[in-house]
């Protein structure tokens, strides 16, 4: 089993062009479109979060539900359902906006225990921002890292979220010791400062860095770096391309028994390749329409069920 812990909101995707364009209202989040993803794929899932009893609440949960994934340690709220409104710019690349005061997912509290066949708890986005919340997903990422599980995080940074920059820098650098594999795009990396050399000291056992439609790297602590070219698709936005990267890698350790730190250190050239060309792939598919729309399995094996 992969949890995918963090805030599960409704994305508002423009129509048109100008700022009274028309709005699609889309299920989205990145933790919420990592669980999706791995669903999708078929690894066996779990989603911990909060959230709302309304409407848009339902509608999330019934998309996990569709996904295949197990949504039993779901809390509920009375509260709103976060919203985030998308700007699509040049080359599909998308900026938001967000509504997020009193809204339920920020009110998550850790739970007892994750489920017995937990191997790798998955972290991100707002829910490591937005408190009361975000104290909670910390706590259960170290609670994670401590008993030995594989604990992935992208912080898939909102600069308009974050009030103190430098303190989320601190505090990011105090999650590194109780993170196996850190995955961020290079804006990311840009933003929080740093390399993966210095990360990879602080803890993980590998860092993977997006280049957007240039491909992605796995550095690891031995010194290696492992790259692969991105796959050339007609790109009609990236909402969820980075949520795809983390659901494909995760899936793809899975595959490869290799969710655990120990085993994602040895994972090897040829392993880290065959990975990172997994995830490139399945990127690019999410790339190739609108909105986070995750593939399938049989689109990435050709065979249909």
């Amino acid at each position: 089993m992969i949890v995918v812990a963090g805030e599960a909101l409704i994305d508002l995707v423009p129509q048109g062009t100008g700022a009274l364009a028309a709005l699609r209202p889309a299920l989205g989040g990145g933790p919420y479109n990592t669980a999706v993803a791995l669903g999708r794929l078929g690894s066996p899932t779990a989603f911990c979060s909060r959230a709302s009893q309304d409407v848009f609440g339902e509608a999330l949960l019934d998309g996990l539900r569709t996904a295949g994934v197990d949504v039993s340690a779901v809390q509920r709220g009375p509260e709103p359902t976060t919203l985030a409104v998308a700007t699509i710019g040049d080359g599909g690349s998308a900026a938001y906006s967000f509504y997020v005061d009193g809204t339920a997912d920020r009110l998550f509290t850790a739970p007892a225990g994750l489920p017995a066949d937990t191997r790798a708890v998955s972290f991100g986005t707002c829910s490591l921002v937005l408190e009361p919340g975000a104290t909670a997903y910390e706590r259960l990422m170290r609670t994670a890292a401590a008993q030995g599980l594989l604990t992935a995080l992208d912080p898939n940074i909102r600069p308009v979220l974050i009030p103190d920059a430098d303190a989320y820098r601190a505090r990011f650098r105090s999650w590194l010791p109780s993170v196996s594999l850190l995955k961020l795009s290079e804006e990311d990396a840009h933003w929080l400062g740093g390399t993966p050399k210095e990360w990879l000291a602080a803890g993980p056992s590998a860092v993977v860095v997006t280049h957007g439609g240039d491909g992605l790297s796995a550095y690891t602590r031995d010194g290696a770096e492992h790259s692969v070219p991105g796959e050339q698709v007609d790109v009609v936005d990236t909402i969820g391309a980075g949520d795809t990267v983390n659901a494909a890698l995760l899936h793809g350790l899975a595959a490869r028994d290799a969710l655990s730190p120990e085993a994602l250190a040895g994972l090897g050239t040829s392993g880290w390749t065959e990975l990172l060309r997994f995830a490139a792939r399945a990127a690019a598919i999410t790339c190739s329409r609108a909105g986070a729309e995750p593939p399938y399995a049989w689109e990435l094996d050709g065979v249909r069920p």
